[in-house]
């Protein structure tokens, strides 16, 4: 597999190299050793989660505050997904900067997020499944919920209509009001942590 760094810094696109006969395909998804060599620091799994989403579902811009933090490495394991890492910390030099990455489902591609850092995606097919496996166990309370179409962060999407959300993704703050209310995670306390 290849580990590489997205335009957004504590992001990696973890590409598999598959190997094909007569059968069909085998791929190594991801290596510990190999992620945490690149990250510089331990991934452990403290859990997993699945969505299920209907073609046209737009799910995010979600993140953690710090502490706790979230690390996690999300893949499409059915359909197809647009999925996108934004930048949430504030006070990094690529502060509100996002990159996209197609997943689907045959390719294995997956995106690693370190913490600070805001995910979402649009599913491209219907019945789209996404695997996220997270370094820290869920805490109640912890959520930050960033607006997926404010103009500002500029994200590209492939939108045929308005998109199907939740009420919560629907009516999430821009960017720049998260940050005036305090809620985003600075820079400094998130780079370098040994999670």
């Amino acid at each position: 597999m290849r580990i590489i760094e997205t335009a957004v810094p504590g992001a990696f696109r973890i590409v598999p190299e598959p190997l094909a006969d007569r059968r069909g395909s085998f791929f190594e998804a991801w290596r510990r050793s190999a992620l945490e060599e690149t990250i510089g620091h331990p991934f452990r799994v403290a859990q997993t989660n699945y969505s299920v989403s209907r073609k046209g579902t737009l799910r995010g811009i979600h993140g953690t505050t710090e502490p706790p933090g979230q690390t996690k490495l999300v893949t499409c394991v059915r359909g197809a997904a647009l999925d996108v890492v934004v930048d949430l910390r504030v006070g990094s030099p690529t502060f509100g900067a996002h990159d996209t990455t197609l997943q689907e489902a045959g390719s294995g591609i997956g995106v690693y997020l370190g913490d600070g850092l805001g995910h979402a995606f649009l599913a491209l097919t219907d019945d789209t499944v996404m695997n996220y496996l997270c370094g820290e166990e869920y805490v109640p309370g912890s959520m930050i919920d960033i607006q997926a179409l404010d103009p500002e962060i500029g994200i590209d999407w492939p939108l045929d209509g308005e998109p199907i959300r939740s009420d919560k993704d629907a009516g999430a703050p821009t960017l720049a009001q998260a940050a005036a209310s305090g809620v985003l995670p600075p820079y400094r306390s998130v780079v370098g942590t040994a999670r």
